[in-house]
């Protein structure tokens, strides 16, 4: 009696062992590549699949977006500065059927394309350039990571460099250079201040000089502002005080 229970139970645990291998549940973000006897026969899902026991099986293939972070990369730029990069990956499988078959581990060839595309772009590019066009970085990488992943059924999304890590001696430089940049754009707008100030005067000068009244009348507003702003005594030639009184007294009237 006690055989007959142990032969039921093994036999129950072999018709749900059977039925686990025939029945699979995808979610909706899932889809199946399915192979007879081998061979590709068609990806499935999502919701309920039956599969022929010892004759197909089915791999699962997940369709959202997968977030890879790239490992920190030594960078070596076009003007020799070594700095170390890392960035963050956004894609997701459109096709899962080349995702499976096309390459052994998506994610890890992924990864490592990633790595040397992020080596090889950079490299192209000064220091500058990586710290001041991210963006345009971002996109180079992401397109040629996409066209070289289309053949795995992937889809690169975008890319994101997060962080430029550069040697504390390359900081201090960085930083002498910027104030010497600074100061290179201040002396030029101070003598592009003197030049205007310059050109203006020679305007006024040639103005005054086309009437000899008018210099003399701009001697005496000036004399007026000095003595407005101190009680000095100031003396000045007779021919002046002859000049000035011609200057302001007015014409007979003939």
């Amino acid at each position: 009696m006690p055989y007959d229970y142990i032969g039921i139970l093994v036999l129950v645990v072999i018709i749900f062992g059977l039925l686990a291998s025939v029945i699979r549940i995808l979610r909706e973000y899932e889809r199946g590549v399915v192979f007879t006897l081998g061979r590709f026969t068609g990806v499935r899902g999502p919701g309920l699949v039956i599969l022929v026991p010892f004759v197909q099986q089915m791999v699962r293939a997940d369709l959202r977006t997968i977030v890879l972070d790239v490992p920190s990369q030594d960078v070596i730029s076009r003007d020799n500065v070594s700095v170390k990069v890392n960035a963050v990956i956004y894609f997701r499988v459109v096709d899962p059927d080349k995702a499976v078959i096309q390459v052994e581990d998506f994610m890890s060839a992924t990864s490592q394309l990633a790595q040397t595309t992020l080596r090889s772009v950079l490299g192209k590019h000064e220091l500058d350039e990586m710290l001041a066009e991210r963006d345009k970085l971002n996109v180079d990488i992401q397109t040629i990571l996409d066209s070289q992943t289309d053949a795995w059924g992937i889809k690169v999304a975008n890319v994101e460099i997060k962080h430029v890590d550069i040697d504390e001696s390359m900081v201090r430089a960085i930083a002498r250079q910027a104030e010497a940049e600074r100061n290179r754009r201040a002396r030029i707008i101070d003598a592009e201040g003197e030049q205007q100030a310059a050109e203006k005067l020679l305007e006024a000068a040639r103005i005054l000089s086309a009437s000899p009244q008018a210099m003399q009348l701009r001697y005496l507003n000036t004399l007026h502002g000095i003595a407005s702003e101190r009680s000095n005594t100031i003396v000045f030639p007779m021919d002046l005080l002859k000049d000035l009184a011609a200057a302001v007294t007015p014409a007979k009237i003939s």
